[in-house]
């Protein structure tokens, strides 16, 4: 039997869960590389997520705390999409992936992680990136660290 280490994944398991939005919480703070955060507008912010489905995979959020789509600005809608525009041609550029899932879950039956603070997932996707791993035992391997994508990312913006 083939063993696959993930020693990163020990963080997310044994740490503290926080009671607040994450999303409202890191752009409050100073350290955008520590945050994962790549860039930041006026009315959103990208922000890589820390648990990724796959490498690059981004999230595009509103500084404001709501939880609809419906309930965004024109000009924060405007932008957040904009964004999400600007994120797949960088993210082309970067990895050259074959597509992209882009997506809103609202509401946790919807499957929203975070379901009060709305945000758009970009997940870049390439022939053959699923294989038996998530069917057969129930793991993801992703083939890049965090901050090697932060790195290949932060100068894009």
């Amino acid at each position: 039997m083939e063993q696959i280490w993930a020693p990163w994944r020990i963080e997310y398991i044994q740490r503290e869960k926080s009671e607040g939005c994450i999303l409202c919480e890191k752009p409050k703070q100073s350290s955008d590389a520590m945050n994962y955060i790549l860039y930041r507008g006026d009315k959103n912010f990208v922000i890589m997520n820390a648990y990724p489905y796959n490498p690059g995979h981004l999230m595009i959020a509103p500084y404001r705390h709501v939880a609809n789509l419906d309930e965004l600005t024109d000009e924060e809608r405007h932008e957040h999409f904009a964004m999400v525009s600007r994120c797949i041609k960088l993210l082309r550029q970067a990895f050259n992936p074959g597509g992209f899932n882009i997506g809103i879950n609202m509401g946790k039956v919807a499957g929203a992680g975070i379901e009060e603070h709305v945000h758009t997932h970009i997940v870049p996707r390439w022939q053959g990136d699923t294989n038996f791993m998530p069917v057969i035992a129930e793991v993801r391997v992703v083939p890049e660290a965090l901050a090697g994508t932060y790195e290949k990312l932060k100068g894009k913006f």
